[in-house]
């Protein structure tokens, strides 16, 4: 019997933030506020049933935190143990066919999916959209985040599962195109960002060791989403910084903020992103484009979110054909 989407158990799979809040003060945590708004951004996010109007956060993963946190008397180094981490070697062998594959990629693209949750599986069926989509949820990669139209609407939970899925991509597009670079490398470039407000090697860094050795299957797929989230599977390699994608504003949605990490405070400079990509065919179209990005930069800084925040650098990003760019940074 597939009691996960009862209603009356939804709060059962998990801690409520009040409980979340009750657990802190009987360990003796004190700057709760602070702590429960990064825990919810973290680890809730979510419900098992369509009409449920309580979101919950997952246990293991508040546990571990607290458990690090109250022995460190900081953030832990990571975000989620690797006991509850995804087996990623199940979710390749659920990608083995294309169809699962295009899919998984979709689904990281647009944060969610439209789809229906199966509750009683078939070996036969095994491969099918429709059961793809229900593993990733009884898996606890995806969740019920609105019911409108008589639809259901799933999404990733919260910005751990986030990072997971980045991190997933990235291997995969690793593995199958043979991508060979020096972590130190990387790891300087966005150093680099962080301390010194520099962008130019981080993107060379995409350029010449992701975008340039993709297959050309790969590269039909290119888009501005596509190219954001393989920078987020690179920026994720480092604690410095928590990518936001589609931050909302007066100005319109921010492509990328690259917000500092809590866990590293020291962190100088944060920067405002507006990606764009352009096919060689479109090459022609490419002024226009970049000064449409730098009046989306300009009112996104303006905003009332960011217009009095110090150290925050801009910066347009403009990627053209398989590898070739323009930066354009403030």
């Amino acid at each position: 019997l597939n009691v996960t989407m009862d209603l009356s158990l939804n709060e059962m799979l998990g801690f409520t933030e009040e409980e979340v809040v009750k657990i802190l003060e009987e360990v003796g945590i004190e700057e709760k506020e602070n702590l429960i708004n990064n825990l919810r951004e973290l680890y809730d996010g979510y419900k098992f049933n369509k009409n449920a109007r309580t979101s919950v956060y997952n246990p293991d993963m508040v546990l571990y935190f607290l458990a690090q946190y109250k022995n460190t008397g900081g953030y832990p180094e990571y975000l989620i143990d690797d006991n509850v981490k995804t087996d990623y070697g199940r979710l390749n062998r659920l990608t083995m066919n294309e169809e699962n594959k295009a899919l998984l990629e979709r689904i990281i693209k647009e944060e969610g999916i439209v789809a229906e949750i199966v509750t009683k599986f078939s070996f036969d069926r095994m491969y099918d959209e429709e059961y793809f989509i229900s593993l990733l949820f009884y898996m606890g990669l995806l969740t019920i985040k609105d019911y409108r139209y008589n639809i259901l609407e799933l999404g990733i939970p919260n910005y751990v599962i986030k990072t997971m899925y980045w991190e997933y991509f990235g291997r995969k597009l690793k593995e199958e195109n043979n991508i060979k670079y020096e972590m130190l490398e990387i790891a300087k470039a966005i150093w680099e960002m962080a301390f010194e407000g520099k962008i130019k090697n981080f993107v060379k860094f995409i350029s010449e060791k992701v975008l340039k050795v993709l297959s050309n299957r790969d590269t039909i797929k290119f888009d501005e989403k596509y190219i954001k989230i393989i920078l987020f599977s690179y920026l994720t390699m480092s604690n410095i910084y928590k990518p936001i994608s589609e931050k909302e504003t007066e100005g319109g949605y921010i492509d990328i903020y690259l917000e500092k990490d809590i866990r590293m405070p020291d962190v100088k400079y944060e920067w405002l992103i507006e990606l764009k990509y352009v096919k060689k065919s479109d090459e022609k179209y490419i002024e226009e484009i970049i000064e449409k990005g730098k009046e989306q930069l300009k009112r996104y800084r303006e905003s009332m979110q960011f217009k009095d925040k110090q150290n925050l650098k801009k910066a347009l990003v403009v990627f053209i054909g398989k590898g070739d760019y323009k930066i354009f940074e403030e």
